[in-house]
């Protein structure tokens, strides 16, 4: 679980942000220095984000469940996934917290450092301007790379933003290579039917038009890998891996992670209602079968990693698949671990 900084209960409305009205809070940080998901291997321990609700609204998420008794929800009315909380002073916060003690300590390690744990970072323009700024600030400060992924088709735009920049680092201890070479863009998405994907991804950009702005990060230089997640039960299995895999260009892109949908407080109960609302009936039942019996959902799982371990040239290596296990599921995994599964 992502670890939450200590505010001030002095949530804010103030403006609409994609639809839903935004609460401001105090950011006292924006980076947490050990988190879980350098278990994940997105990271090398810290991570930044700069919101705490997002201005999307995806039915598996599960930070409404980890986020429901925050203290950022004081004086709020609406459910978590209804409204957007911002950091104000994000970009001062971070400051303070490169310049503290661990700060100083951690910046001429060669560490990555992940976006967004929260929320997501390129939702719409304000929120590619303000992560464009973090971006500045870390590349500026540290020797850490940078790992963003977003469900939006506006990374080129951070990209494009921090080119624009003096970005890099000018320490005599450090070699400037520039952010072409520091940040790593990645887009989420765990299907490519546009349609599927609306039906449980609420106010998220197409899928067609993600693939599409990671195809201009690739063809720019750029450094790239892919999120294929969460990924429902399939049909055919080896179909999907083959399309997933050819329309991210697999190839092209330094790792990929994957994952199916797993259980986290409300996730399946919302994502199966939101698919039978939209019409995918066999989605929903599939769903609802994987959820209530734990065969079927660890051969949904297993089926899953084999077909993209097939799918990914070099899978030892760049396959990076997040696999949930159990006392008695781990000896099974545990053997994959050097095929690219990760234990969690």
């Amino acid at each position: 679980m992502e670890a939450q900084p200590q505010l001030e209960n002095t949530t804010e409305k103030r403006a609409i942000m994609n639809g839903k009205p935004v609460y401001q809070v105090p950011a006292k940080s924006v980076i947490n220095w050990e988190s879980g998901f350098r278990h994940k291997l997105l990271c090398d321990g810290p991570t930044f984000s700069t919101g705490s609700a997002c201005a999307y609204s995806c039915s598996f998420c599960y930070v409404p469940d980890i986020m429901a008794k925050s203290p950022h929800m004081k004086g709020v009315n609406e459910k978590f996934e209804d409204i957007v909380i911002r950091r104000q002073g994000s970009l001062e916060a971070l400051k303070q917290q490169l310049a503290s003690k661990k700060g100083r300590a951690l910046a001429e390690q060669k560490l990555v450092i992940y976006a967004s744990p929260l929320v997501d970072v390129a939702a719409n323009m304000d929120l590619v301007r303000e992560t464009i700024e973090i971006c500045k600030e870390i590349l500026a400060s540290t020797a850490w790379d940078i790992r963003l992924l977003s469900k939006s088709n506006l990374l080129p735009k951070i990209a494009q933003g921090l080119s624009a920049a003096d970005s890099g680092c000018y320490t005599s201890d450090w070699t400037c290579k520039g952010d072409k070479a520091r940040v790593i863009y990645g887009v989420s998405t765990g299907t490519l039917d546009d349609q599927l994907a609306k039906a449980f991804e609420e106010g998220t950009p197409l899928v067609s038009k993600r693939i599409q702005s990671l195809h201009w990060l690739q063809d720019n230089g750029y450094r790239t890998f892919g999120m294929v997640c969460p990924s429902l039960p399939q049909k055919d299995y080896n179909i999907f891996s083959q399309s997933m895999m050819a329309a991210i260009r697999a190839d092209r892109c330094e790792h990929i992670w994957a994952e199916v949908i797993n259980l986290r407080g409300e996730s399946f109960t919302r994502t199966i209602k939101a698919l039978v609302l939209a019409g995918y009936e066999w989605e929903a039942d599939q769903l609802r079968l994987v959820s209530t019996h734990k065969n079927l959902w660890e051969q949904y799982a297993r089926q899953t990693f084999f077909n993209h371990e097939l799918a990914i040239k070099d899978s030892s290596t760049k396959l990076r698949f997040l696999q949930y296990v159990t006392k008695e599921t781990r000896p099974y995994w545990e053997r994959l671990s050097n095929c690219g599964a990760v234990l969690l």
